[in-house]
């Protein structure tokens, strides 16, 4: 007995199954990336043209540097939560979402990505100028290099000069300073002590020796007795070690305000970008509240 198949339909919920929906648009994220850096730097161009508004050297009217500082920076921050709270909600609306988990999330990722995307902007065209700098300035001085080692040897060779020779003539032309400090000029004389300052700073029997020798620089100079010069050079050294001191303690308070500075900064900065975040956050889940109003 045959039997007739027809071909039937599948049941809604079979029809159904399959692919869920995709929570996450990037093609909306990248949209309120966009926006965001576009407000960000329409309004940064703004907040650059009102500063220079209030410069004015002719009157003296102009703000000093810490409260320029601090109006700055509060005009980032506000700018920042602008181009944020734009660039979320725009992505969120776009994407369509209706959950407000969704739209916070959106809006969070579009503070993520506008973050690298600005750090990166930063460290490679900054970096990038001033590699490229420093990178071009080295080749050229080791291509001078390069080319004055490899001629100074073939020049001497061609006009048959032993290299040592060329090395011991010239340093005799540095070394013109006689040995005797009684023969020194005054120049000569300074020049010479402030040659042996370094070993006297750094102590030991070397340090001992420079002195003798800056002693009887001092005593040949000034034409008085060793004992003299002595007194006078011990003096000195006291001066100069006392005013090391104070120029290491001052540096050393000077590290520390620096990291003070830093960690301030810091904390700031991330307040800021904490701050950014909730924008951008608050700015995608008002159009949750907006669908349901």
């Amino acid at each position: 007995m045959a039997t007739n198949k027809t071909a039937g339909f599948a049941a809604a919920d079979e029809r159904l199954v399959g692919k869920t929906a995709t929570r996450l648009s990037w093609g909306a994220i990248f949209a309120g990336v966009v926006i965001a850096i576009a407000v960000q730097v329409v309004l940064g161009i703004l907040g650059a043209g009102i500063g220079l508004t209030m410069v004015d050297p002719v009157e003296g009217t102009t703000p000093g540097a810490t409260g320029f500082g601090i109006g700055a920076g509060i005009y980032w921050l506000i700018t920042t939560v602008l181009a944020l709270g734009a660039g979320g909600y725009a992505a969120a609306r776009v994407a369509g979402v209706h959950e407000r988990f969704d739209a916070l999330v959106h809006g969070l990722v579009v503070w993520g990505v506008t973050l690298i995307v600005t750090l990166y902007l930063l460290t490679s065209a900054v970096g990038g100028i001033i590699g490229g700098a420093f990178r071009t300035v080295g080749a050229v001085a080791g291509a001078a290099g390069t080319t004055v080692g490899a001629a100074v040897p073939q020049a001497a060779a061609i006009a048959g000069v032993d290299k040592g020779d060329v090395r011991e003539q010239a340093a005799a032309y540095l070394s013109d300073t006689p040995n005797d400090p009684a023969s020194m000029t005054p120049e000569q004389a300074q020049k010479e002590i402030a040659k042996e300052l370094p070993a006297l700073a750094a102590g030991g029997a070397e340090g001992q020796q420079a002195e003798a020798r800056i002693v009887e620089i001092v005593a040949a100079q000034r034409k008085i007795s060793r004992p003299e010069a002595q007194a006078q050079v011990t003096r000195a050294k006291r001066q100069f070690v006392q005013t090391k001191n104070e120029a290491v303690s001052t540096a050393k308070s000077a590290t520390d305000q620096a990291a003070g500075a830093a960690a301030g900064t810091s904390f700031v900065l991330v307040v800021a970008l904490l701050i950014g975040a909730a924008a951008a956050g608050f700015g995608a889940t008002a159009v949750t509240r907006r669908r349901l109003r």
